[in-house]
């Protein structure tokens, strides 16, 4: 049977619908992308001002927090790095303490405080000065053979450390001199090499020149201690 017959017979046969509906477009093989359709204006209007105000709001939050730090610093708590070897046995060069800045603002410093001081003294090539309250105003202080005395009575400084503080490392001797009103009296830990109010180049040291209280060490991890 020819072939053309053949489908003919079956199609009068099974009634097969052999036309072809053009109303819609044939699909290629990867499946069709329909563009979504474009959002209107009113929402695009709205997204770009909840953008604009999350990125104000943002500006706001870092300017307040950089305001903050900058108040601390300032006013509160600042970082001091150590420089030198005038307070070894207690800190070392390149220590990180944290200073108090508003301790001496409520009450005067005591013996034995650890001091940010600044240099009034332009001469000097350190312009902060950190080192240990020893005679307050009133008081007289002397220093002799490793040995302090305020008032003509013996201190025992326990933060010394005996192997840099000894006969024949104990620094430059101070004689008896009563502290200034309004001044403190202060030495370096490391006797023998710490350039303090022994020296005229320092000398006494205002109150008003007392940047605050060192309090710990932050840095390095292995330093770290309360003072």
């Amino acid at each position: 049977m020819p072939e053309d017959d053949w489908w003919t017979r079956a199609v009068d046969e099974f009634d097969i619908d052999t036309s072809v509906d053009t109303s819609e477009p044939i699909a290629d093989d990867e499946d069709e992308f329909t563009p979504a359709a474009p959002a209107p204006k009113g929402t695009t209007r709205r997204r770009r001002r909840r953008r604009r105000r999350s990125a104000v709001d943002w500006l706001v939050v870092a300017a307040v927090a950089v305001g903050a730090a900058l108040v601390v610093r300032l006013l509160v708590v600042q970082q001091f790095a150590v420089e030198g070897d005038s307070m070894l046995g207690t800190l070392h060069s390149g220590d990180r303490v944290m200073v108090n800045k508003l301790s001496y603002r409520f009450h005067d410093p005591s013996r034995g405080d650890v001091v940010v001081l600044e240099d009034s003294d332009s001469a000097l090539e350190t312009r902060d000065l950190i080192k240990r309250v020893i005679g307050l105003p009133g008081e007289t202080v002397e220093y002799r053979d490793c040995v302090l005395r305020i008032n003509g009575r013996q201190v025992d400084e326990p933060y010394l450390e005996g192997d840099l503080v000894q006969p024949g490392h104990c620094g430059d001797a101070q004689s008896a001199v009563q502290v200034e009103a309004g001044h403190i009296f202060v030495m370096g830990d490391n006797r023998d090499a710490s350039l303090d109010s022994r020296t005229a180049a320092i000398g006494q040291i205002p109150l008003s020149n007392v940047v605050g209280r060192a309090f710990v060490v932050v840095w390095p991890r292995s330093d770290w201690k309360w003072l």
